[in-house]
């Protein structure tokens, strides 16, 4: 498996495959992995011959206010789940080699960015289309592979590359959860015991909105109400529930076509997100 920590070193790497006229796959994450992020290495080894998985805690997607300096960072501990996992190549950049000093070009998003997280986070979807078109370019790989629990980031991406005809193929993997329920992240190793027990309201909710839907019900509102209901009970905090059409992120009031019912949520001071498919 090969380190890379520039572009130029990357580049070497990807120029080499393609002169053999290998497929390459990326899988682009911030690092601090876990079995949702081998999960997506194992759907790029199948669609690529060879497997690129970027480390890099990107600053320009986060806020001023949020966890860019803790957020969890253990490079020897994903370099050895890369190499257990058949990884070909990390590339693990510092902000200086993704941004120079006088950086000043940014992708923005203008319509699914406006909604659900891009609300709170105005900035976010900016700083992640950017981040991943440089990385698209970098790797030059044909397929990239983005995890569902991040289903706003994952159709945002999808739309940037049909809007400015990058030559990639993106696939949206199935959400990967713990044995309890709790949607896989980084994030999760924030929460005392206490507030992972009660974040477990969070999937509860949404999984008894996916039940009620299933039986019938097709008012939006009501189902909002059973997740919101959920994890207010158990001392959670809400950013956001809610139901919208799954291609558009447009809001629904009631349900007549594939919907993405979406959450945002805080349990102390640990913004979870987590969400179903409806329809």
């Amino acid at each position: 498996m090969k380190i890379c920590r520039t572009v130029e070193e990357m580049r070497a790497v990807v120029n080499e495959w393609r002169a053999c006229g290998l497929k390459i796959g990326l899988v682009p994450t911030m690092g601090y992995l876990h079995a949702g992020h081998i999960s997506l290495v194992k759907i790029a080894r199948k669609n690529a011959d060879r497997v690129v998985l970027s480390l890099f805690v990107n600053p320009t997607q986060f806020g001023p206010t949020e966890d860019l300096d803790k957020y969890p960072r253990d490079f020897e501990r994903d370099r050895q789940a890369c190499e257990e996992n058949g990884v070909d190549a990390i590339f693990a950049p510092t902000p200086a080699v993704m941004y120079d000093e006088d950086f000043s070009t940014w992708v923005k998003e203008e319509s699914l960015s406006q909604v659900m997280c891009g609300v709170t986070r105005p900035i976010h979807f900016r700083g992640v289309c950017t981040v991943c078109l440089k990385l698209f370019n970098i790797t030059r790989a044909d397929v990239a592979v983005f995890g569902r629990k991040d289903a706003q980031q994952a159709l945002i991406i999808e739309r940037m590359v049909r809007d400015l005809n990058v030559p990639i193929k993106i696939i949206t993997a199935p959400l990967v959860r713990e044995e309890d329920g709790l949607a896989l992240s980084s994030r999760n190793r924030y929460l005392s015991e206490d507030e992972h027990r009660r974040a477990l309201s969070l999937s509860q909710g949404l999984f008894a909105a996916e039940k009620a839907f299933a039986n019938g019900e097709r008012n939006a509102a009501a189902l909002i109400a059973l997740v919101e209901n959920s994890v207010s009970a158990n001392g959670g905090k809400i950013d956001y529930v809610v139901v919208n059409a799954r291609n558009t992120l447009r809001p629904l009031e009631t349900i007549d076509r594939p919907a993405l019912l979406a959450a945002a949520v805080y349990f102390g001071t640990t913004r979870l997100i987590d969400n179903v498919f409806l329809g």
